[in-house]
Order: structure tokens, then C-alpha cells, then sequence
């Protein structure tokens, strides 16, 4: 960006915060629960990033949400959703969930299966408007659409690739061979993009990451990823203020 010098920061995988509970397993790269970091509170409206693993039959019981966009991805096994606006599903690996709360929810999500644990992203993103209709929406990708390309999976549009949210937020969903290179233009140049490694090796900027870390970058308009080994990485553009 002219006139900038992009800015980087690193939340390496194990200085994420944990929770514990015997049926769940969960880390969090941001504030969330217990875990309390006055310097992990946020990354712009990216407000929450937990990676969680729920043992089988387990899960969260009936629970209320209000003004938050909340995003799930499974990454192994199956999830099944329940909600107050009359949705049960399940959601799977390849599937992409969107709940936006607005004036309040309920929800539960339970491990579907008995006999293996389910693992997935819960990702909540401060919205743009306050208040508005709760809403339910899910997709399934194609697994080749991912293949060395960065896929959007989420944007503010509804007529647009993946699911939307209310706010001016892009998420890219993206599996690359070794020695794959990729570059990422941001939508808007006031947003900043929060890169979390799922699995694999890559470098940016001269900083290496390897699974479960996760980059926050701003002050730039295009970005430069490198695939070290097989990977594959969730690329989030979201509002910034710094």
C-alpha cells in the first residue's frame, strides 16, 4: 500500500489458549472463556478462532447467541446442529456454516457420531449492523475448487461465492502442493487478513508458518504466500483498526 509499510503479527500455535473439559478440547488464538490475553482480544472483527475437538456423542448443549456472525467448518467427522429458528442438520468436512445471531438464537451442536471425535473451526465475526433477523445458511465445496487456488468461501454478498455474512469480510479457503506460490489481493485496502494454518508448511513475508499457526497482516494491498510442503490454509480479510 503507498505510503505504508505492511505490518505483520504471529500467534505461533502453542502460545494459543486452551480449554480442557474432558469431552472437549479446544484452542483458542484469541480471548475466549478463561482464557483472558488484553493482547489477543481480537484481530479487527475476526474476534473469535477456536479450533476444537468434541469427543464422540458429546457437544455444547442449548445455548444463546445475539450480534455475532458465526462461522463453522468441519475439518474431520460430523457436527449436528440444532437451532430456534427450526434448523437440524449435519454438517460435515467440505461443508461451510453461517449463522448470523442478530437479535438472539439458541443453538446446540453435538458430535454426531458415537464412536469418533469430531473436529472443527468456530469462527465469530463482530458484525456491521446490530439487530438484524437471525439466519441460518450452509454449503458444500467442491474439493477441487480448493486444489492450488485460493476459494472464497464467505463474502458480504449473497449473490456472490460461499456463504455471507453481515460484514465487509472475505474468507478464502485454499490446499496447495509443495512449492506452490500464491498471491492474495485484498478487497479493500483498510481491511487487514488473518492466515491460520490447517495443516502443511508455508512462508510469508520471510515468516514461516507451520500447522495451527496463525499471521495477522495490514497495511497492504497484496500479500505473497509460498507453500513449503503440502498445506492448506484459511485466509481471512476482515475489517482492521490499528
Amino acid at each position: 500500500m503507498k505510503g505504508y509499510i505492511m505490518k505483520t503479527i504471529m500467534h505461533k500455535s502453542e502460545t494459543r489458549g486452551t480449554a480442557n473439559l474432558g469431552w472437549l478440547n479446544s484452542h483458542h488464538s484469541f480471548s475466549f472463556g478463561n482464557y483472558y490475553n488484553p493482547e489477543r482480544m481480537s484481530f479487527g472483527a475476526l474476534r473469535v478462532l477456536n479450533d476444537d475437538i468434541v469427543s464422540a456423542g458429546m457437544g455444547f448443549g442449548k445455548h444463546p447467541h445475539d450480534n455475532m456472525e458465526i462461522i463453522s467448518i468441519p475439518l474431520e467427522g460430523a457436527l449436528e446442529h440444532k437451532d430456534s429458528m427450526g434448523n437440524t442438520t449435519v454438517i460435515k468436512k467440505g461443508d461451510i456454516q453461517v449463522m448470523s445471531a442478530g437479535t438472539g438464537i439458541f443453538h446446540s451442536e453435538y458430535n454426531k457420531n458415537s464412536d469418533k471425535e469430531v473436529k472443527f473451526l468456530q469462527i465469530w465475526i463482530t458484525p456491521n449492523q446490530r439487530n438484524v433477523t437471525p439466519r441460518y445458511d450452509q454449503i458444500t465445496l467442491n474439493n477441487e475448487d480448493i486444489k492450488d487456488n485460493l476459494y472464497q468461501i464467505l463474502s458480504p454478498n449473497d449473490d456472490d461465492d460461499g456463504v455471507w455474512i453481515h460484514q465487509n469480510a472475505w474468507f478464502h479457503l485454499g490446499q496447495f502442493n509443495e512449492d506452490h506460490t500464491e498471491n492474495y489481493t485484498l478487497k479493500n485496502n483498510k481491511n487487514g487478513v488473518y492466515i491460520f494454518v490447517l495443516e502443511g508448511n508455508i512462508t510469508i513475508e520471510k515468516q514461516e508458518l507451520e500447522r495451527r499457526d496463525g499471521l495477522g497482516i495490514w497495511d497492504t494491498n497484496e500479500i505473497k504466500i509460498e507453500s513449503k510442503s503440502a498445506s492448506k490454509i484459511l485466509v481471512m480479510e476482515v475489517p482492521i483498526t490499528h
